[in-house]
C-alpha cells in the first residue's frame, strides 16, 4: 500500500461516521451535493463504505505484495544470471514457474450487454482529458462534434505555402485551400453519383412517397444524388442556414449551407461548414492526468465529474477581453427522411478513468486510522455521480442503455482484475444497481496483463467494455520488470524493437478472440503533438486499419481531423479480416528491450541524457508546483508534446537503468538535472506562476522530486511516479500554506 507523507489534519478537520474518520471538505460534499442529488440515504452510504473497505482493503494489500513477491523474485533471477547469454526458454519457463505467466483458459466470448453504440458499434477519436480542469473536461465533453473547416484552417495539415498563411485576420487564399481539402474528403466519404461536390451549385430535398431525400443540383440544371442514397439521414432549418445530415461508418457528417455566412457567401454551393461527429467518447480522467493529492483535490475531481453528468458544470475564462462561459452543448435536433424528429446528443459518451490498486488518500481513514486506498473511493463515489444520468431533464442522458462506464488503469494480471470485477459489484449492492450496470475498461499497459490478457478479460467477461495499448505505460513497466537483467537501449531503439509491434498486434488479436467487436472497444494509444496535425493526418490512420475502434487524440481539433480516418476504413471489416492472422508472437512480447551499449558514445550517452531529464523536468516542476497534471511541455527542442505521468514513468525509469548498469554516473546524472533546469527555467519564462528551479536547487522542491525519481527509481513499486509525486507536491502545498 503506497501512501503520500503525512498529511496530518486536526481533529476539527475531520468527521467521524460509524468507524471511518472523513476529511470534512468531503464528507460535506457527500452530505450536501452528492447524496441529495440521487436521494440517497446518508446512513446507508456510510456504513456501505465503512462495509466495502473493511471486506476488500485485506485484498488489496495482498494483491500489492504479490507484485513485490514477483519483482524481487525476478530481479534475484536476473541478477543470479548476470554475465550469461540470455535464453528465452529458460525465461518464458520461469516465468511460468513463478506464476507469472499464467495457464491459458478454454476460449470464450465475452458476455457483455446494454451497452451504447457509441462504445459497441461506432468506430472514432476518443479524448482523454483531466476531469479536475473544468474548462478542459467540458470542451473534451463538447467535442462530440466539430468544425472541419476551423480544424484545417487552424493547423499545418493546410500548407502556408502559396500565400496560404494563417494569422492576421482571415485569408481567402487560405480558406480556398480549406475548402478544397474538405470537399475532397467529401467525396470519399459521402461520393456524389458520378461528379464531385466541387461541381455542385446549390444542394436540396426532394420529398417523395418513400421520404425525404438529398440532391445536390449542378449549374447545368441536372441533378444528382448520392451514390449511397441510404446515406442522407436527416436535416435542419435555422434561420437562413440549412443542415445536411448524412452518416458513414457509424459517424454522421453534416454539411451546413448559408449563403448570408461570411464563408458560405463565396463558397461553392454556399457550404458555410462542414461538420464531423468527432469525439465519439470521452475519458473523464481521474489518474495520471490530474494531480490531485488529498482530499481537498480528491473533492475538485468529484465535483467536476458530478458536474458533467448533470450537465450542470460551467467554467469561464477570458477571451478577447471579454468573459465567455463554457457549459455542456445542447443535443442536436433534425428531422429525419421519414419526417420523424431525429435528435443526437451534443456532447461524447462519457467513461471516468478511477485510479489503479496502488494509491490511498486522506480523504477517510479506516477503523485503524490508516488511509483507504483510492481506487476503493474512486469507484464508489464516480459511480453514485454517475447515477445523476437517470434524474436530468433538459438532455439526453450519457448513456441511453442505463450503463456506467468506468475505466481501470495499472492492473497486473487477472486476480487484479478480478478484484476490481468484486469491487465493482460490492459498489452495485450498496448503491442499488443491477448487476453489472458498472461496466469497466481494462488499460493493457503493464507486462503481466498484456501477457495474460485473455485470462484478464475473462475475469470481467460480464462487464468489459474496452482494452487499449499505451506505450509510455507498458514501456515503463518493461524498463521496471527488467531492471536487473541489463541496460536497455536508447528510447528511440526500444520503439523499433520486436516486443512492441508484437504488443500491439496481440491486443487487437486476443481483443478480437474474445469478442469485443459489436460490444466492446479496442482503442490505441494517445498522438503526442498537438501541434503536428499534418503529420498526425499522415500516420494516424494506421490505427484504425490496425483493427482499433477508438484512439486517443490529445484535443477537440484533433478528434475532428482524426474522425477523417475513421470514414476512410471500415473498422468493423477490419477486425473481420484480422481475425484470420495468426496470433502475435508471445516470445517476441517477453523479450527484454535490452542491448551492449558499449558502442554508444559519450555523445550520445548524454544526449539521452539530456532528452530524458528535460522532458521530466519539464513535467514535475508543473506537477508539483501548481498542481497540473497534464499540459503541452515543450521538449528539449521547444516542440510541445503533451504529457502525463506515463511520460514520466518511463524517462525516469530509462535514466535508473542506465545508473543501475552504471551506463551513467550520478554525479554526470545530477549535473545533467541542473543544466536542464536552467533550459526548463528558459522555456517557462512566459508564466507568471512559474517557480525558477536553478536559481536555487537545494529549496526547490520540483527540483528534489525529478531528481528522487531517478535517484530512487528502482526501489519505486512497479516504477510508478504516484508515490514521489503525492509526497513532494504535498510538500509543497504545505509550504503554499504557510
Amino acid at each position: 500500500m503506497e501512501s503520500a507523507a503525512a498529511n496530518p489534519m486536526s481533529i476539527d478537520d475531520r468527521q467521524s461516521v460509524g468507524g471511518l474518520s472523513i476529511s470534512r471538505v468531503f464528507f460535506e460534499f457527500v452530505e450536501q451535493e452528492l447524496l441529495p442529488s440521487i436521494d440517497f440515504r446518508s446512513e446507508v452510504f456510510w456504513s456501505g463504505l465503512e462495509s466495502i473497505v473493511t471486506e476488500l482493503t485485506p485484498i488489496n494489500r495482498s494483491l500489492l505484495t504479490v507484485r513485490d513477491e514477483l519483482q524481487q523474485k525476478i530481479d534475484e533471477w536476473h541478477v543470479a544470471r548476470q554475465g550469461n547469454p540470455w535464453k528465452q526458454a529458460d525465461y518464458v519457463a520461469f516465468l511460468k514457474d513463478l506464476g507469472y505467466l499464467a495457464d491459458a483458459g478454454k476460449p470464450f466470448q465475452i458476455e457483455t450487454a446494454n451497452v451504447d453504440a457509441e462504445i459497441a458499434d461506432i468506430a472514432g477519436p476518443q479524448l482523454v482529458v483531466p476531469v479536475s480542469n473544468a474548462r478542459f473536461a467540458i470542451n473534451a465533453a463538447n467535442a462530440r462534434w466539430g468544425s472541419l473547416y476551423d480544424a484545417l484552417y487552424g493547423t499545418d495539415v493546410i500548407s502556408e505555402d502559396n500565400e496560404q498563411q494563417r494569422g492576421g485576420g482571415y485569408n481567402p487564399a487560405r480558406g480556398a485551400a480549406v475548402i478544397r481539402y474538405a470537399t475532397a474528403f467529401l467525396d470519399n466519404a459521402i461520393p456524389l453519383d458520378g461528379v464531385s461536390h466541387a461541381d455542385v451549385n446549390s444542394y436540396g430535398l426532394d420529398r417523395l412517397d418513400t421520404g425525404t431525400v438529398f440532391v445536390a443540383s449542378l449549374a447545368n440544371g441536372e441533378t444528382k444524388s448520392l451514390k449511397d442514397p441510404q446515406q442522407f439521414v436527416g436535416f435542419s432549418v435555422d434561420g437562413e442556414q440549412l443542415g445536411y445530415l448524412f452518416r458513414n461508418n457509424g459517424l454522421h457528417i453534416e454539411i451546413q449551407v448559408n449563403p448570408d455566412h461570411p464563408v458560405g457567401r463565396d463558397a461553392t454551393a454556399n457550404v458555410a461548414d462542414v461538420i464531423l461527429e468527432s469525439a465519439v467518447t470521452t475519458i473523464q480522467d481521474c489518474e495520471d492526468s490530474v494531480a490531485a493529492v488529498d482530499a481537498k483535490d480528491k473533492v475538485g475531481v468529484y465535483r467536476n465529474w458530478l458536474g458533467l453528468i448533470t450537465c450542470e458544470l460551467e467554467a469561464t475564462l477570458e477571451k478577447s477581453g471579454k468573459a465567455i462561459t463554457r457549459k455542456p452543448n445542447q443535443d442536436r435536433v433534425y428531422t429525419a427522411t421519414d419526417g420523424g424528429e431525429l435528435a443526437l446528443s451534443g456532447r461524447s459518451l462519457l467513461l471516468v478513468r478511477n485510479v489503479g490498486h496502488l494509491m490511498t488518500t486522506d480523504a477517510v481513514l479506516d477503523t485503524a486510522g490508516d488511509e483507504i486506498f483510492e481506487g476503493i473511493l474512486d469507484a464508489v463515489i464516480t459511480t453514485a455521480c454517475a447515477m445523476t444520468d437517470r434524474r436530468r431533464e433538459g438532455y439526453q442522458p450519457n448513456s441511453s442503455s442505463g450503463s456506467i462506464y468506468i475505466v481501470k488503469p495499472k492492473m497486473h494480471g487477472p486476480e487484479e482484475v478480478a478484484f476490481t470485477d468484486k469491487l465493482f459489484s460490492r459498489v452495485e449492492q450498496l448503491l442499488e444497481l443491477e448487476s453489472n450496470t458498472i461496466k469497466v475498461g481494462v488499460m493493457d499497459e503493464e507486462r503481466r496483463t498484456t501477457i495474460n490478457l485473455a485470462e484478464c478479460i475473462r475475469a470481467v467477461s460480464k462487464r468489459i467494455v474496452f482494452i487499449n495499448t499505451g506505450f509510455l505505460d507498458r514501456t515503463g513497466d518493461e524498463i521496471h520488470t527488467s531492471m536487473q537483467a541489463g541496460p536497455v537501449l536508447p528510447k528511440e531503439a526500444i520503439k523499433k524493437e520486436p516486443w512492441i509491434n508484437a504488443y500491439e498486434d496481440w491486443n487487437v488479436d486476443i481483443g478480437i478472440r474474445c469478442g469485443l467487436p459489436g460490444k466492446a472497444q479496442i482503442g490505441k494509444g494517445m498522438w503526442p503533438k498537438p501541434d503536428e496535425m499534418l503529420q498526425m493526418m499522415e500516420t494516424k490512420q494506421a490505427h484504425p486499419e490496425a483493427g482499433a475502434n477508438c484512439a486517443w487524440v490529445p484535443s477537440p481539433t484533433a478528434a475532428t481531423l482524426h474522425a477523417m480516418h475513421y470514414h476512410a476504413v471500415n473498422v468493423r471489416q477490419r477486425q473481420h479480416a484480422l481475425a484470420k492472422r495468426k496470433l502475435a508472437s508471445l516470445d517476441d512480447i517477453l523479450t527484454p528491450p535490452l542491448g551492449d551499449l558499449s558502442r554508444l558514445s559519450a555523445n550520445e550517452i548524454q544526449a539521452e541524457l539530456d532528452n530524458n531529464a528535460q522532458g521530466i523536468l519539464g513535467y514535475v516542476v508543473r506537477w508539483i508546483d501548481q498542481g497540473v497534471g497534464c499540459s503541452k511541455v515543450p521538449d528539449i527542442d521547444d516542440v510541445g508534446l503533451m504529457e502525463d505521468r506515463a511520460t514520466l514513468r518511463i524517462s525516469s525509469q530509462h535514466i535508473a537503468n542506465w545508473l543501475l548498469h552504471g551506463i551513467a554516473k550520478k554525479g554526470q546524472v545530477l549535473e545533467t538535472f541542473k543544466r536542464m533546469a536552467k533550459i526548463v527555467d528558459r522555456q517557462n519564462e512566459g508564466d507568471a506562476s512559474y517557480e525558477r528551479m536553478s536559481d536555487d536547487f537545494d529549496s526547490s522542491i520540483a527540483f528534489q522530486a525529478a531528481c528522487a525519481l531517478v535517484f530512487e527509481g528502482c526501489s519505486q513499486p512497479n516504477g510508478y511516479t504516484e508515490p514521489l509525486l503525492h509526497r513532494y507536491r504535498r510538500q509543497k502545498k504545505a509550504q503554499l500554506a504557510t
